[in-house]
């Protein structure tokens, strides 16, 4: 998200942002999973299990759960839990159970559960990783792992893994095998989806660039583009003729016009542009 000097307007923008991205998460749970009985994914795939097992609602199975685990988390954790997650977790609580009173779900929009579960997983997957990036979290078990990591030495990631395999296995067993190896799929694929949305928003070129005249490309690096560069010396390894090196990273529209003006204004530059989606510094991640 780009940067916001104003305190008032950045944390506005912050909340829109998680608000935007828990509605997108609510649209996949409740139209697309919650139908279809897909159990992945923490609270909202044990959810799906445990409203066919007592025949309560899983919007307000999830509600019930959600609301447990804050007060658990304000319990164990105190403040550490987050106003965000707060936030975020009565957010998605509240909407799942107002969709249900307004729209109540009786059974699929589609009768293709492949193409359903497609949606089961991208969408939320997109609010997670939206989430995750800005550092929030739509709360649920991701307050077990806090407990955990600050209570245990338990491998966290095992630990919410061996959560969501339950869930799945539980499916098998009470909705049959093929919304089990469908909830499976699901959960294979859920963490990949969310770490392919996380590296492409953060996703930089990484610009090395061999030239004869650095200064128009640097100027127009800094006062055009608003970024900084790393220059070097260089010598070519077979002609020995003295070159200079731009190293410089930015966003991918930046990278765009600075490509077509290297090109315009010394087509015999050789220019290296790599991805990269971690980049710590000023202007990209702090920490």
């Amino acid at each position: 998200m780009k940067e916001i000097k104003n305190p008032t307007a950045r944390v506005a923008a912050e909340y829109g942002v998680i608000t935007i991205s828990i509605w997108i998460m609510v649209v996949g749970i409740y139209f697309f999973k919650f139908p279809n009985n897909f159990a992945f994914g923490g609270v909202t795939g044990f959810s799906t299990v445990i409203s066919k097992m007592t025949h309560w609602s899983a919007s307000d199975f999830t509600f019930i759960v959600n609301t447990s685990l804050l007060v658990g988390g304000f319990v164990f954790l105190g403040k550490s839990v987050g106003i965000k997650t707060v936030y975020a977790s009565m957010l998605m609580s509240f909407s799942l159970s107002a969709l249900e009173r307004i729209y109540p779900m009786n059974a699929p929009l589609t009768p293709e559960p492949l193409l359903e579960l497609m949606f089961a997983i991208f969408l939320p997957a997109v609010g997670s990783a939206v989430l995750f990036n800005i550092g929030a979290s739509s709360g649920g078990t991701d307050i077990i792992a806090m407990i955990l990591k600050k209570y245990t030495s338990m491998n966290i990631g095992t630990a919410l893994l061996v959560v969501d395999i339950t869930s799945v296995i539980m499916s098998f067993f009470v909705f049959g095998p093929t919304t089990g190896l469908f909830s499976s799929l699901g959960l294979m694929a859920k963490s990949l989806v969310i770490d392919g949305v996380i590296e492409n928003i953060n996703l930089c070129k990484c610009f090395n660039i061999v030239c004869d005249d650095p200064e128009p490309i640097c100027e127009y690096i800094i006062h055009k583009l608003n970024r900084s560069a790393t220059v070097y010396e260089a010598q070519g390894a077979f002609t020995h003729h003295k070159k200079t090196v731009i190293m410089t990273t930015m966003k991918r529209s930046q990278a765009v016009k600075l490509r077509n003006y290297i090109r315009r204004i010394e087509p015999t530059a050789f220019i290296l542009i790599s991805n990269s989606s971690e980049i710590i510094g000023k202007g990209f991640l702090t920490n």
